[in-house]
């Protein structure tokens, strides 16, 4: 009987020795937009996610200084399933479509190789961004998996108008205003009509109790932030603490000339304006605390099965949030708040939670999983494997986290965070003295070692994104999968 990957959106960690001589299954959750606000990393302490609490007290890695591969959902995405970074494959952005990368039309994706190696794998749920396809169709990245489910749409979960918030809508609370309109911004947030059991994440969640072993993704916490109204109830907005926010953070982040290289920005502007800055965080922990619902119909299936003892589970985020920090919200910056994503992982034979310091990537799991699975290594992946420290979290590390945007890049260690912008500006923060990073110590002499040193690490190339990758259909929120895509990949021929 083949084993079976099965990929899931969420946070994972992987701990403890695998002893058996069997080839282990492997549950991969990924959840959307994620941060650190939930229980096991503490980043917002009103979180409640009893279920992601509950996986790592029952066994689980929790990594606290994971990075991503790129700041935004398809770079993040297309770095971890392919094993490359954006300066390797071109994939920068949202846009970038990776089937049209030179590197990935050679090499197999993780799903791919595991497939080429016994596996069987599945997928429900967003695991590779959607693209637009020049035969009006979509692709899902359905062409990578042996078995590949569709359980959602795009914007299937509408907000309740009586309670919608709106910033283009120019809606509040359910009111409309033109002095509450932004065209430019893009926070909108709500508690649906909808139950539970009507969501999409849940429709998702459902298949995979039913199938335990697959890719799953879940959607939210992505915007628009409409969950039912019974997570926004879990949080009394009056009580809500809000984000602590310097508002100089950006002051002290300049170019040659002195002048600041950042502002703050328009949706940061429009919750500041209409004072709705407990609103704003109240929605984002309701999301939150819906997926960790979703997640726990998965955990609670896998343990009440015959593979519980059998299986490697991973739960990441592919990039972190900004709710205020550094005067904004979304992501796609090379700050903490965005690069740094929940990863925990838990391996057979793992009975405790495991905190460990070291500054892996994302892009770390693809060559980690081939090595707990025993497959054949691929040598040619940019990732590193991380399995020694799941048998020892202090083990020797000698490898930052790497974050390669359009940007620039963010090297992350232990003690420090470098940025390098692509126009040369840099930042540096010592992250045990100055966690929240207020400090930027670029322009300290003092510190010109630790900057040349870390800046060895930026790569020295940045491959070109391809110009036919993007297409988009009349109907692209609802259009049909692609299924010529995956034709053009023979596994055979792929390294």
């Amino acid at each position: 009987m083949k084993k079976i990957i099965v990929l899931l959106f969420i946070l994972c960690v992987c701990v403890s020795a695998y002893t058996q001589n069997k080839q282990p299954n492997v549950l991969f959750i990924a959840i959307d937009d994620l941060n650190d606000w939930i229980e096991p990393l503490g980043g917002n302490k009103q979180a409640i996610t009893p279920n992601m609490d509950k996986f790592t007290k029952q066994g689980a890695m929790v990594f606290k200084n994971a990075v991503c591969a790129a700041p935004i959902c398809g770079p993040s995405r297309s770095a971890i399933l392919s094993g490359f970074l954006p300066s390797t494959s071109g994939v920068y952005g949202n846009a970038h479509d990776m089937v049209f990368s030179d590197v990935v039309k050679k090499n197999a994706t993780l799903p791919e190789y595991f497939s080429k190696n016994g596996y069987h794998t599945l997928s429900n749920g967003k695991m590779f961004h959607k693209h637009g396809t020049k035969n009006g169709k979509t692709d899902f990245g359905a062409w990578a998996f042996d078995e590949f489910a569709r359980g959602r749409r795009y914007n299937n979960d509408k907000a309740d108008p009586k309670f919608l918030t709106s910033s283009k809508g120019g809606i509040i609370n359910g009111k409309k205003s033109p002095e509450f309109k932004d065209k430019k911004s893009k926070l909108s947030w709500g508690p649906t009509k909808d139950s539970f059991e009507e969501t999409v994440d849940y429709a998702v969640a459902d298949w995979a109790t039913k199938q335990l072993f697959m890719s799953v993704g879940f959607i939210k916490p992505h915007l628009p932030w409409f969950v039912p109204k019974e997570f926004f109830d879990l949080y009394n907005v009056d009580e809500i603490e809000d984000v602590i926010v310097k508002e100089d953070d950006l002051e002290d982040i300049t170019n040659a000339e002195g002048k600041p290289l950042f502002k703050p920005t328009g949706e940061y502007k429009w919750i500041q304006k209409h004072g709705l800055g407990k609103e704003a965080t109240r929605a984002y922990l309701a999301n939150i605390s819906f997926v960790d619902k979703c997640l726990g119909m998965v955990m609670d299936a896998l343990e009440k099965s015959d593979h519980a003892d059998n299986t490697i589970v991973v739960v990441w985020g592919d990039h972190g949030w900004h709710l205020g920090e550094k005067l904004r919200y979304l992501k796609n910056t090379l700050w903490a708040e965005a690069v740094k994503p929940p990863l925990m992982v838990r391996v057979p034979g793992m009975n405790k939670t495991i905190y460990c310091e070291k500054p892996v990537s994302l892009l770390d799991l693809y060559p980690t999983l081939v090595s707990l699975c025993d497959l054949p290594k691929k040598k040619n992946i940019e990732g590193h494997d991380f399995s020694k420290l799941l048998k020892n979290s202090k083990a020797t590390w000698e490898y930052p986290g790497l974050t390669v945007s359009t940007a620039g890049t963010s090297v992350l260690t232990e003690a420090y965070h470098y940025i390098q912008y692509v126009s040369g500006e840099e930042e540096l923060y010592n992250v045990k003295k100055d966690p929240r990073e207020w400090n930027n110590l670029a322009h300290n002499k003092l510190y010109s070692k630790v900057i040349n040193d870390l800046k060895k690490w930026v790569p020295k190339k940045r491959a070109n994104p391809k110009k036919e990758h993007y297409q988009k259909p009349k109907n692209y929120v609802d259009a049909d999968q692609d299924p010529t895509i995956k034709t053009t990949r023979k596994l055979s021929e792929l390294e």
